[in-house]
């Protein structure tokens, strides 16, 4: 046995994986409603996404574990001028969201024990987990017009091995947020157990629905740690830089940042000339959201101003996402495929984001207007 069992993971692709790369093979033309990358739907970026690497500081390397501080500063900066306070020697830059997750769960739990993680949610949890020797148990969300979290089924998975519980806020790809009575919930259940929570809060800046909700970011009342990052805030996926921000009480806060400065340490992944850039990219990012958020809000018109009988929109406040409940679909591999062979139109089904019922396909919000509008219109009328 040469490979550990943590990568023992299934290689071959799935049938729709594997139909879609015969497709593009074969040249044909695919309308793709997953697409999740800004950078390939048609937005313009400020000039200053490049002018901000002209700068003679990048040519000398002067590591710094947490960070560089003026990079730590301008994400300080970024969250205070939403009126929010957040101390820069709080805040760990890493070069992703998935670096972040990866420091958390060596912090917080040793190998065995259990997270709580969201469910419906993105399927990256189980690697991420798996990767670090964490077990975890599922806990639901679930829908009455609205998404909730499940209080009971939450606290009945919470057991002498639980450590913390991760939320996504807002949900990807539910578009659902905390609500203030469900972070009193959590407050309660994490210090009866002495759990930690971990927000992932990349879509924060993405709100469009009816129902506000409420951030983690200054949470004292139990170790708290929010994520970030540049992939969402500003639409630069290829711009490596992410960042945590601990909150709580602070003698635990302190502890906890001695220890992640020293795995971040370890590791420096964050380069040097997008940590200069921050400061300018951050002041500006109103821009890029206001164009992402308008797409996003027109898209998602237009696909509610369409939906046939027997389809309903689920409601949502944020993110990037939309998922369609399809009324009679049991099948949804079989409904995605036929889709994808015979519009050209590839769709998420609903069980790769580990829905507990079939019968939902998830699309993306992001795609420019003629190109959504064409594939929505084909998976509609789909039958």
């Amino acid at each position: 046995m040469f490979f550990s069992r943590r990568t023992d993971w299934p290689l071959v692709p799935n049938e729709l994986a594997g139909i879609l790369q015969n497709m593009r093979a074969q040249g044909q033309e695919i309308l793709d409603l997953t697409e999740s990358n800004p950078t390939r739907c048609g937005f313009s970026y400020s000039p200053s996404v490049l002018s901000a690497f002209n700068v003679p500081e990048n040519l000398t390397y002067d590591p710094a574990s947490q960070g560089a501080p003026k990079a730590r500063q301008a994400v300080a900066g970024y969250y205070a001028a939403k009126g929010l306070s957040v101390n820069a020697d709080d805040i760990i830059l890493t070069s992703s969201t998935s670096e972040a997750y990866a420091f958390l769960l060596r912090l917080l739990l040793n190998p065995g024990e259990k997270a709580l993680v969201p469910r419906p949610s993105y399927p990256l949890f189980s690697f991420l987990l798996e990767l670090n020797d964490v077990a975890y148990a599922q806990y639901p969300l679930v829908y009455d017009g609205v998404w909730r979290l499940d209080q009971q089924a939450l606290q009945d998975a919470v057991d002498e091995k639980t450590r913390a519980v991760i939320l996504v806020n807002p949900n990807n790809p539910t578009g659902s947020y905390v609500q203030k009575d469900e972070l009193d919930f959590l407050n309660g259940l994490c210090l009866r157990h002495s759990l930690s929570l971990i927000s992932d809060e990349v879509f924060m800046d993405y709100a469009w629905g009816p129902r506000a909700g409420v951030t983690l970011m200054g949470n004292a009342s139990v170790p708290t740690f929010v994520l970030g990052g540049l992939s969402k805030a500003l639409g630069l996926p290829q711009m490596k830089m992410s960042w945590l921000a601990a909150s709580g009480p602070r003698d635990t806060v302190a502890a906890a940042m001695g220890r992640l400065e020293i795995i971040a340490d370890t590791f420096l992944s964050v380069n040097t000339p997008v940590q200069n850039a921050a400061g300018v990219w951050l002041a500006g990012a109103g821009g890029i959201q206001d164009h992402l958020l308008r797409r996003v809000k027109d898209n998602g018109q237009w696909l509610n101003a369409h939906v046939p009988a027997g389809v309903k929109v689920l409601s949502a406040q944020g993110g990037w996402y939309a998922v369609l409940a399809i009324e009679g679909l049991a099948d949804e591999e079989s409904f995605v495929t036929g889709l994808l062979k015979d519009e050209r139109v590839l769709v998420h089904p609903g069980y790769f984001f580990d829905f507990e019922a079939s019968g939902y396909v998830v699309v993306s919000l992001l795609p420019a207007a003629e190109i959504f509008c064409q594939a929505a219109g084909r998976l509609l009328r789909y039958k």
